[in-house]
């Protein structure tokens, strides 16, 4: 899966993993799992008795991580210094790797002879299942940390919990990224200590920030009946478990950073079920701009 912005090939691998001085070795792995090429049984011998809801689900996580990847990226070139800049260039990277895996298991579950490029190339907006939260535009660099603050948290606690999954290929993907989200968590919330408890300035904007997203926070913790089914199977992890440890990190860091936590008074969802924002449209008109155009083309 390549966007535009991002040439990330079949050889991926992240600015993470390389920091860690990890090898591509998990990479390969999971390509021939995915792919049913190393003898073992597929994703779908796990006793799953209903794979459209763990694609539908498969695809809230790759497009989650796609969609705020992307955003990321449209930061590269304008950080507000050039460290910034490639730290969040190097986050961007380490989404897109996260939604790349996601996708291929969805692809290989749904079994319908589409790919990861295929699904994130060649689908409208109404098929895409992100949270709101992560479509929504950048604004100043105080919305854009906030934004990636909120969601980081949940991850952590989310790939945690989907580490002991039932499906190998999503507890395997979940671990990997969790080694990774927890990096992102720790440079997002250094930032909001350091805006909140800054200047005037700073933390008016990161207030003006925080008060502005809060109430698309919300839709990261639904759980709706696909969830419930899946949660059954112990392949999913239930939002409600998740949501103590989110609040207890949320709060610890808004402390620090003498920021007021929101009230709960208002909520958006929706993204999950495919009703979205018309900031999707748009950026999914740059994001697959080329190979709408050029369909098949390879490069």
């Amino acid at each position: 899966m390549c966007p535009t912005r991002w040439r990330i090939c079949r050889g991926y691998r992240s600015s993470s993993s390389r920091r860690r001085g990890s090898s591509s070795s998990f990479i390969q792995s999971l390509d021939s799992r995915l792919r049913g090429n190393d003898g073992s049984e597929k994703s779908k011998e796990h006793g799953m008795k209903d794979d459209n809801a763990r694609f539908e689900y498969l695809l809230r996580l790759g497009d989650n991580s796609l969609i705020l990847g992307h955003r990321l990226s449209e930061w590269c070139g304008h950080g507000p210094v050039l460290e910034e800049d490639i730290a969040m260039s190097n986050i961007a990277l380490d989404l897109v790797g996260q939604a790349r895996l996601w996708l291929a298991h969805a692809a290989e579950t749904e079994g319908a002879g589409r790919d990861e490029d295929t699904l994130a190339f060649h689908r409208d907006a109404f098929d895409w299942r992100n949270v709101l939260l992560v479509e929504q535009p950048n604004g100043d660099f105080a919305h854009t940390m906030v934004r990636q603050f909120l969601f980081d948290v949940h991850a952590v606690e989310l790939y945690r919990g989907l580490s002991g999954s039932t499906d190998e290929t999503v507890a395997a993907i979940a671990a990997k990224s969790l080694k990774e989200a927890i990096y992102h968590r720790r440079h997002s919330g250094q930032w909001i200590i350091r805006m909140g408890d800054g200047t005037e300035e700073s933390h008016a904007r990161a207030q003006a920030a925080l008060d502005d997203l809060w109430g698309y926070s919300h839709e990261l913790f639904d759980d709706d009946a696909l969830v419930e089914r899946l949660v059954a199977d112990s392949i999913a992890v239930p939002g409600a478990e998740l949501k103590p440890a989110w609040d207890a990190e949320v709060d610890q860091v808004l402390g620090q950073a003498t920021l007021s936590r929101p009230s709960d008074d208002w909520r958006v969802d929706g993204g999950s079920q495919g009703v979205h924002s018309e900031h999707l449209g748009y950026l999914l008109a740059e994001m697959q701009f080329l190979p709408r155009a050029y369909p098949g083309a390879k490069w």
